[in-house]
């Protein structure tokens, strides 16, 4: 991470990951960038036969980031779970692209995506599961869901299926909304202040993302993180 505010910076990175037969890995990574980076990079996770990735992402840095994150689960029995958030605020871009690629039977996949935005900022989500000839019995699951917390703030979620199998089950969803008024409502009517209920509302809907991450240094990392871009 850079915090750096001084003068315009490039960052371009690159993360390979390979989990062999049988292995069982958890990844986790926070891009917390400074507000002048412009951040590309590119992101691999091959699993092989019975092996198990559980891929934890999070963002709330850079001016502009574009991010792909390809899953390619090569060997039967293999199984990948990629669960990340992002918070942006201010002019903030940040643009995320995430493959899910069942390209043996007997796989599966299954990601969860959750997003924030502030202040003039925008976000893009981009996700696609494909599915190989011959790649059957295959499980696949996507869902991003956004909270749009002003007027000027725009999420784009745009989720994708690739089907070339017959006996596959794979879904997918997408939502963008407001804080629902009634929980807000709910909070104020017990005495709590207006800043404190949204900043409640929001933390209840990062929660799924923080449950699956099963250290509690990195889980309180992320929280204080969110917590920073609510004030």
């Amino acid at each position: 991470a850079s915090q750096s505010e001084v003068g315009q910076s490039l960052h371009g990175g690159i993360v390979e990951i390979h989990v062999g037969a049988g292995a069982s890995l958890r990844f986790v990574e926070l891009q917390s960038l400074g507000r002048n980076v412009w951040n590309f990079t590119h992101e691999r996770a091959q699993v092989e036969r019975d092996g198990n990735l559980d891929w934890i992402f999070g963002a709330i840095g850079s001016r502009l980031t574009k991010n792909f994150s390809d899953l390619d689960l090569v060997g039967q029995g293999a199984t990948g779970r990629m669960s990340g958030f992002y918070f942006t605020d201010g002019a903030q871009h940040l643009d995320h692209d995430t493959q899910q690629n069942h390209m043996a039977a007997h796989t599966t996949s299954d990601l969860l995506f959750k997003g924030a935005l502030k202040g003039h900022s925008r976000s893009v989500w981009q996700g696609m599961i494909y599915v190989a000839p011959g790649a059957q019995q295959t499980d696949g699951y996507q869902a991003n869901r956004n909270l749009v917390l002003s007027e000027n703030a725009r999420a784009d979620s745009i989720p994708g299926l690739e089907i070339l199998a017959d006996d596959v089950r794979c879904t997918h969803g997408a939502t963008v909304g407001k804080i629902d008024p009634d929980l807000v409502f709910y909070l104020r009517s017990r005495g709590i202040p207006m800043d404190e209920a949204e900043r409640l509302v929001v933390e209840g809907f990062f929660d799924p993302i923080m449950q699956r991450i099963p250290f509690e240094g990195v889980r309180v990392r992320f929280q204080q993180a969110i917590e920073a871009k609510m004030v």
